[in-house]
């Protein structure tokens, strides 16, 4: 088959797929529209307040339940407190059904497709055709759920930039072979952070996963090259503008993490605030070696050519090292040192290692 004709049948076919999607689409959302469906919606909401309200009850009272057994009110509070939280939720029951029956209401009365645009869901997404329609897009819709009394595990996700080189066997790091400005580092992860004790937050266990990506950029024209089982840096045959090697793992690190933190109690719930206090954290991380990667850029007879290299180079399989970070807030000063060598059976043994900062945001 020709070029021309293969780029023809492509353009058909992403034609065709796009008028069957914008079809569908357009079908889904007429159904949506429609006043029946919408109303059959809304009557299924109101028969989950109740249940949703009496699970926000339920909930209140265990935490009233757990400040008196830890002696932070006395029975007789206790009693108001259930009290007014069974009085408050009656009313929102009572309130938010009276809601829905309006908005029944409003749709029984008025013609097929009627819509208040009153946000019931929000959309994301962009449209081809009509002035309504979403090809693609992604509809959510906002749900409560009760706020826990004590909450110990958090999620954050974790960016880190910084320097990157190498600690070589019997030699200084001043004469390594490697540039100081030029090899970085970056890692990109998703941790938990669980409070170990139930009464203190001082220590607290720092887990989850992460990629890390080591570049290395030679000296004096350099390159790398794999010959058997030895990598080395050899003279490149032209004059190189860029030479680069990344070294990717995936890793699960984990921490101990120290500092002071401010407890924060509230009516029914409390939590202990660490954002505007110094932390310390130390531990370890272990994983794997994902891909190795070189890059070359170089000008031959006037001609800028750039390469990619694939290969293993030796790098060794198994990583694993050890790590600590000082941070405020949610910055901090970010080392990372390779027990592992970075590349394995060699003469002279090279560990990674990286300073940076890194950022924890939750």
């Amino acid at each position: 088959m020709s070029k021309f004709k293969k780029n023809t049948m492509q353009n058909i076919t992403k034609y065709v797929l796009l008028i069957l999607i914008g079809l569908s689409t357009q079908f889904i959302q007429a159904q949506e529209n429609s006043n029946s469906f919408r109303i059959n919606t809304l009557k299924e909401l109101k028969e989950k307040i109740t249940i949703e309200e009496r699970d926000f009850l339920k909930s209140e009272v265990e935490n009233i339940m757990i400040r008196l057994n830890n002696g932070e009110i006395t029975e007789e509070k206790a009693d108001l407190l259930k009290k007014e939280a069974a009085k408050k939720r009656a009313l929102n029951i009572e309130n938010r059904t009276a809601i829905i029956n309006n908005k029944i209401a409003l749709l029984e009365r008025n013609e097929e497709g009627y819509y208040d645009n009153d946000g019931e869901t929000s959309v994301a997404g962009f449209s081809i055709g009509g002035n309504e329609g979403t090809v693609i897009g992604i509809k959510t819709k906002g749900t409560n759920k009760p706020r826990r009394y004590d909450r110990r595990t958090y999620s954050e996700i974790v960016i880190a930039i910084g320097f990157n080189n190498a600690i070589i066997e019997g030699e200084k790091i001043d004469d390594s072979p490697y540039k100081f400005g030029g090899s970085r580092f970056f890692e990109l992860g998703w941790a938990w952070k669980t409070r170990v004790f139930k009464n203190s937050n001082f220590m607290r266990f720092k887990y989850g996963v992460s990629l890390q990506f080591n570049g290395l950029k030679p000296t004096d024209n350099n390159y790398f090259v794999e010959n058997g089982d030895e990598t080395s840096l050899e003279v490149f045959p032209y004059d190189l503008k860029k030479s680069k090697l990344t070294i990717t793992n995936l890793v699960v690190p984990i921490h101990f993490e120290f500092g002071p933190s401010k407890k924060n109690i509230k009516d029914n719930y409390f939590r202990y605030d660490t954002y505007n206090q110094f932390k310390f954290g130390i531990g370890a991380y272990a994983g794997f070696n994902v891909g190795t990667r070189q890059k070359l850029k170089y000008t031959v007879d006037g001609d800028k050519v750039k390469d990619k290299i694939k290969q293993d180079y030796n790098a060794s399989n198994l990583v694993y090292g050890l790590s600590s970070y000082v941070a405020f807030r949610n910055v901090a000063v970010y080392a990372k040192y390779d027990l592992s060598p970075i590349f394995k059976d060699q003469i002279t043994k090279q560990n990674n290692v990286s300073l940076g900062v890194r950022f924890d945001m939750d």
